[in-house]
């Protein structure tokens, strides 16, 4: 079943666009704020929120989204999401709504592009033992899209506007709402004392607000990008047998379906006012769903098992041996040479020519929590192993010949 805009609404939306009305709460190019305010000037080439998306796109570390975990870990299968995919669903549905909304896609494509390139190998599963390791040793607390503004804001130094960092810290994909209303953010003082709320108090990443509509829509078509398709993923490896198990009702229960049901009521509810809205209906089957995603998909799924008994100690094992590294500053360890080095090269091209060192003097578990965050997969399996030689952990990927 696919919904359609209603015939009302449609009509409203034409002339609109013959008359050249435009959505007064769309943020505007002229409004950007970035902590440097004489770089990175817009041009008629290369708009403001345009040079962001491109910022993110060039940065090394946007390449390790190929081989980060979205869902389902520890398997070779090319037809699998992994983190890369990802992101640009969620770019691609952002797009579309905030299109026909009349918003900022650029500032949309920003945000989206950039939100999970903190993520940690893993998925969620990782997120959770590197911040257990790194609460234990600070006090503090770890979250991906913290960490994500942190790569594009402090690691990597890429004067990245207030607007697009705001968004990604924002995007929570795991806590949905039935309406979205952003509340302004007027400086990079307000948006640090927001930041260090999430380092020192658990519950904060929860109560995080957009400042933009555009981030708001974001924040949505994030949870509207995985939820059909880990079912889809899900059907591929065989843990389940149809999509049509689920119930679906007005959202339907494959990912076309629900991608363009949620798209539809969400325009439908939000077109010409300051917030993004979906129906009480359709809002109560989005909550249903995702709760049956967790029961027959996430909870189900065997490679648990494998993370708790395997990744999880060698997580451990490699975390504690960085940090013995980093405090006796070993210059030869790999953590300077693959980490902390290549900190330096992505930032050679700064003025401020000594922006690494001041990298280098980071809080020591900063600093390994950065590196392991980087890792994708493949990287952490294998520094394991050269790390560890004997060690008595290891992981083996399911095959694309194994049933």
């Amino acid at each position: 079943m696919y919904n359609r805009l209603s015939e009302e609404l449609q009509k409203r939306i034409k002339e609109d666009r013959a008359n050249n009305r435009k959505n007064p709460y769309r943020f505007s190019d002229a409004d950007i704020i970035r902590r440097d305010m004489n770089r990175d000037k817009a041009s008629i080439w290369r708009p403001a929120f345009v040079r962001d998306i491109e910022k993110i796109m060039h940065l090394p570390f946007y390449n390790r989204y190929a081989d980060k975990t979205q869902v389902f870990s520890l398997m070779k299968n090319d037809d699998i999401s992994r983190r890369f995919y990802h992101v640009q669903l969620v770019a691609r549905i952002a797009r579309n709504i905030g299109s026909v909304l009349g918003l900022n896609t650029d500032l949309i494509e920003a945000i989206s592009l950039g939100h999970d390139i903190g993520h940690t190998p893993f998925g969620h599963a990782g997120e959770r033992i590197i911040n257990a390791l790194y609460h234990g040793e600070t006090g503090r607390y770890f979250n991906h899209n913290i960490q994500s503004a942190r790569v594009l804001d402090k690691i990597a130094d890429r004067n990245i506007s207030l607007q697009t960092l705001d968004g990604i810290i924002c995007h929570n994909g795991e806590l949905e709402c039935q309406e979205y209303r952003p509340v302004k953010l007027a400086s990079f003082e307000e948006y640090d004392k927001k930041l260090e709320n999430c380092y020192v108090e658990q519950e904060a990443v929860g109560r995080l607000v957009p400042g933009t509509l555009e981030a708001c829509v974001m924040r949505i078509s994030d949870i509207i990008a995985y939820l059909g398709k880990d079912r889809q993923d899900a059907v591929k490896i065989g843990m389940i047998q149809k999509e049509s198990e689920f119930s679906g009702g007005n959202i339907g229960t494959s990912n076309a379906e629900i991608i363009n049901n949620l798209i539809v009521n969400i325009i439908e509810n939000s077109y010409g006012k300051d917030y993004i809205r979906m129906e009480d209906a359709y809002f109560d089957e989005l909550v249903r769903a995702k709760e049956e995603n967790s029961q027959f998909i996430y909870r189900a799924d065997e490679g648990g098992r494998i993370i708790n008994e395997q990744i999880k100690p060698m997580t451990e094992q490699i975390y504690y041996k960085l940090l013995k590294d980093v405090k006796e500053h070993d210059k030869a360890s790999i953590i300077y040479r693959h980490h902390i080095n290549y900190v330096k090269n992505i930032n050679r091209y700064d003025d401020e020519s000594d922006k690494w060192k001041e990298y280098l003097a980071t809080e020591p578990n900063q600093l390994v929590v950065d590196y392991m965050a980087s890792m994708t997969d493949d990287y952490f399996v294998d520094l394991y192993h050269y790390l560890f030689p004997k060690g008595t952990y290891g992981v083996e990927y399911k095959g694309y010949f194994e049933s």
